[in-house]
């Protein structure tokens, strides 16, 4: 008999969460979850930190919520995919653009970080999927986490990489 192999994935939180709910329910899928503690108050700081996690880890899949997706953003992930969830990048990021193999939820009632942002990652990258839904800026509710986990299906069969 093979042992499962579960699937890696790097979870940056938004600012001053612990991204404790989504972490949950992503191990609850079957997924092998790390969440590094990253700086609330130094974006850089944020930036190196999940660099170094990132490498310790080689995850299988970034997943990163609200300044934790701004965070993944400018991260050195090479091809590793990404899912951002309603991503605040437009304050701190360098890097202006979503690599291929990323998709983006975010809510249309956001009231912390405007839709309208993720519109504009995804202008002009018909590889970067924006999936509306969710209740919030928070994207806790159901239908928010049907389309987290319908999402790291989608990445994970494109990007059919094996753990290590």
């Amino acid at each position: 008999m093979f042992p499962l192999i579960r699937k890696k994935v790097l979870f940056l939180p938004g600012w001053f969460s612990d991204g404790g709910t989504k972490a949950a329910f992503m191990r609850s899928l079957g997924y092998d979850v790390r969440t590094p503690r990253l700086s609330d108050w130094f974006f850089r700081r944020a930036v190196v930190q999940a660099q170094r996690a990132f490498e310790d880890m080689k995850p299988d899949v970034i997943v990163g919520a609200s300044r934790g997706g701004g965070v993944a953003m400018d991260l050195d992930s090479g091809d590793t995919p990404m899912i951002l969830m309603a991503p605040a990048w437009r304050r701190w990021c360098r890097n202006r653009r979503c690599k291929s193999g990323t998709v983006i939820i975010h809510s249309i009632r956001d009231e912390c970080v405007p839709f309208g942002d993720s519109l504009e990652l995804c202008r002009g990258n018909i590889e970067v999927p924006l999936i509306a839904t969710g209740e919030d800026h928070r994207l806790n509710d159901s239908e928010a986490r049907s389309a987290l986990a319908s999402a790291l299906c989608l990445v994970l069969a494109d990007n059919p990489k094996p753990s290590s």
